[in-house]
């Protein structure tokens, strides 16, 4: 009975979507990642998934911390590389 109410509990959890910034760091010679809509709300690893992952723990525990608030809507993002001669 306790396995079927955590499987309720978890399928009524909202889903939240976050933007990243992931950023190669040479001299932690990992990743370091942050989230620009959580201001403060950072974390680290050692590749793309473990700093992911490190992510999303603080995630929850920033929103844990900070109660309820509202969070800012997703800005539209566009990334790329330009070269500039000089």
């Amino acid at each position: 009975m306790a396995a079927s109410t955590a499987r309720r509990d978890r399928s009524t959890i909202a889903k939240m979507r976050f933007l990243y910034t992931l950023v190669y760091d040479e001299e932690y010679h990992g990743y370091v990642v942050d989230v620009p809509q959580l201001p403060g709300c950072m974390s680290q690893g050692k590749t793309v998934e473990a700093a992911l992952k490190n992510l999303r723990k603080a995630i929850r525990l920033y929103l844990k911390e900070a109660g309820p608030q509202p969070v800012k809507s997703v800005p539209e993002v566009m990334t790329g590389q330009i070269e500039v001669s000089m």
